[in-house]
This record gives C-alpha cells, structure tokens and sequence, in this order.
C-alpha cells in the first residue's frame, strides 16, 4: 500500500466511526502514523505524495547493484552492504544509518526478506598446538542499567588445541577493518600466528563463491597476503565444531 491509498484508507475508516486506535490496529500502522496523515488536506497529502516520488535517494544510482547482492546473499546486513559499498567506490561518503535506511527500503519494495542460514556441525580431530586458530562471529542481547536492550556483536579467535580465546565486542555490526584490527590484537595477545586460520563463510570477507573457489573482499585479501595468513573457509551450512 502506498502513502496514498494508506491516505484514503484511513479517511475511509475515520468516516465509519473508528478511532484512530483502532485505525491503526486494522491497518498494521502505529497511531503516530495516522496522526500525520489526518494532518494534511487532500490536496497537501497528494503533493507530498508527488513530492517524494520525484525525490532521488542518495544511493539510487547504486540500486541496482545493492538489489543484486541481497537477491544473491538474503542474509546479508545493511552493515555488510555498507562495508561493500566502501571497498568498491574509494571515497563515497555515506552514513551507515543512510544504507540501513535504504536496505530497509529496498527489502520491503522488493520482498527480499531477511533470511538466516541453520548452521550444521561436525566434529573435527583437534589439530597439534599452535597448528590453528578458529575464528567465529556472533551476537547477544544484553539489558543496559536503564533496562534498555541492545544487541552486541562479537568476534571471537580460538587456538583449536588449548582453547585460549580472544573475543572483541562492539555495540554495532563488524566492518572489514573491524575484522582486521580484531586480528591484530588477537595476534598480539596470543604471542604470534597460528599455521592456519579457519573462518566460517562469512560476508564480511567472503563476497561469493566462484566455481567452487571462494572470492574475498578486496580490503581482507590484501591484508591476508601482506601477513601471509594460510586461511581456510568452511562452506556454507558445513561448520566445524568452534567449542565456543
């Protein structure tokens, strides 16, 4: 429903004697939202209207490119799109809360909804001290002292023989150079680089897979050769058993 049948159609309601309450409940709208409708005339809502569909967004001329990686990728996030659009255009200015706008936008236009892939564990012999270093994402919901929720993310690089863990948390999604300083800490922290680093397929440095070979982000490949990390990507759906 666009804004102008949402227009006629809480008028419509209003005329049969609803409240604005119960507007908004048949509508699936919040009170505010009726509000500002019943606000403007006719006339004023129907140039509001017009108004926004001649408004061009700021990332309108990367629309197609960002519907081609929800469609292939619908799990991905409106931070990992973000970190996509810094790697590919150099110098682009634009907010984070500009792109989830959008994403937002472009989800509900379009039906792309959110997906989350299950994840299938096997378990794997533990490789000789030293030998591995196992790296994983995640996230948790805490309460703040003023009883507010908020969602914090996390990464976490284990030594797959000893389990020494090193995590970092932050209170927004990880980029690419999130992930990379994460490395560099956790390095120093464990006394050195483990033989090999294995990562669950993850869009933060893994951007699609190519005849069966994975394609990193630009950013995490440089940073991956320049440190000559030896890396191993779990496929997707095929995780081995991180004991976080």
């Amino acid at each position: 429903m666009d804004k102008w049948e949402m227009y006629m159609e809480i008028q419509q309601l209003l005329k049969q004697g609803f409240s604005k309450s119960k507007v908004a409940e048949k509508l699936g709208i919040s009170r505010i939202t009726v509000y500002r409708h019943i606000e403007k005339s006719p006339s004023e809502m129907a140039e509001w209207v017009e108004s926004l569909q001649y408004k061009k967004k700021k990332l309108d001329p990367h629309k197609e490119l960002i519907l081609s990686w929800l469609r292939m990728h619908p799990d991905m996030s409106a931070a990992q799109v973000y970190d996509w659009l810094q790697e590919k255009y150099e110098g682009i200015t634009i907010g984070e809360s500009t792109v989830r706008s959008y994403v937002r936008s472009l989800r509900e236009e379009y039906k792309i909804k959110k997906e989350s892939s299950p994840r299938v564990y096997e378990a794997i012999q533990d490789p000789p001290m030293g030998e591995q270093i196992q790296v994983d994402f995640g996230h948790t919901k805490q309460r703040t002292p003023e009883n507010k929720e908020v969602k914090l993310n996390f990464i976490a690089l284990v030594l797959s023989n000893s389990r020494y863990k090193y995590k970092e948390w932050l209170d927004r999604p990880f980029t690419t150079q999130d992930v990379i300083r994460a490395h560099e800490n956790a390095f120093r922290w464990f006394g050195g680089i483990s033989n090999e680093v294995v990562y669950d397929q993850d869009s933060l440095i893994v951007v699609s897979e190519n005849s069966g070979d994975l394609i990193l982000t630009k950013e995490f490949q440089q940073y991956r050769e320049s440190r000559g990390i030896n890396m191993r990507v779990c496929r997707k759906a095929v995780y081995g058993n991180l004991n976080m």
